[in-house]
């Protein structure tokens, strides 16, 4: 099963789909919220998206499935895998780690607040990500949850085996998040690919679906580098 990342769709997975699919049943959808699915009813919650996951699982008679997913994918993963609700997973790129907030953090936050009192519009148009901005007031609200949430107290309750896997210039989510996670989440692996950004994935496809395929047939702990080749009613 695939998990994909925030403001995705199922398509980012097409690599892996295509791999896959020759010797396992796959199963791939939109989050609520995302590509072709129904809107978001409520600002929702990582924990919200993983009592959907649950629901939609028992509904698609699909137990403990292996799943890979991609950044905010890891996160509703984490949450499901502290649940007990997967039998392994591949989490590339996965957020879920809220970092220290600086001066220079919390200076801005002010700033943007004091802004939005005067002058809301620009407030908007000129302060948060290029990601936030791009949002529905609702799916803003949700955003706000969602990345403000560590996960890292779920990452300890993890007993299915899971690989992190990080691209070494990924800037989204970089190696220290998967380092973090990967201390937190007892017997996992943490895999760094060479060369690759937040979508190792659809950078290096070949070598993350052999690297995928293998883990599932053997688990461990250890760390190594690869230098290599070359969700309302979900969209199903």
């Amino acid at each position: 099963m695939f998990l994909h990342g925030y403001l995705s769709s199922k398509e980012s997975f097409y690599p892996q789909i295509s791999y896959f699919s020759r010797h396992f049943r796959v199963t791939a959808f939109d989050f609520p919220g995302f590509g072709r699915s129904d809107p978001l009813p409520a600002a929702w919650s990582v924990g919200d998206y993983a009592d959907w996951l649950q629901s939609f699982l028992r509904g698609q008679a699909i137990f403990r499935p292996l799943v890979i997913a991609h950044s905010f994918g890891g996160r509703v993963a984490l949450k499901c895998l502290a649940r007990g609700m997967f039998a392994g997973a591949v989490l590339t790129g996965c957020a879920g780690v809220v970092k220290r907030r600086t001066l220079c953090y919390r200076l801005k936050v002010g700033s943007y607040r004091l802004v939005k009192k005067v002058f809301p519009r620009f407030a908007e148009l000129k302060f948060g990500s290029k990601e936030y901005r791009s949002l529905s007031p609702l799916m803003r609200e949700s955003y706000k949850k969602i990345v403000n949430e560590d996960l890292r107290a779920e990452a300890r309750l993890i007993q299915s085996p899971v690989l992190y896997l990080v691209g070494e210039r990924d800037k989204e989510t970089p190696l220290s998040v998967a380092k973090a996670l990967h201390a937190c989440t007892a017997g996992s692996r943490l895999a760094v690919f060479k060369g690759c950004g937040h979508f190792a994935h659809l950078e290096k496809p070949l070598l993350f679906n052999l690297t995928a395929e293998e883990f599932f047939d053997d688990t461990g702990n250890d760390i190594v580098h690869f230098c290599g080749f070359g969700g309302g009613r979900p969209s199903l």
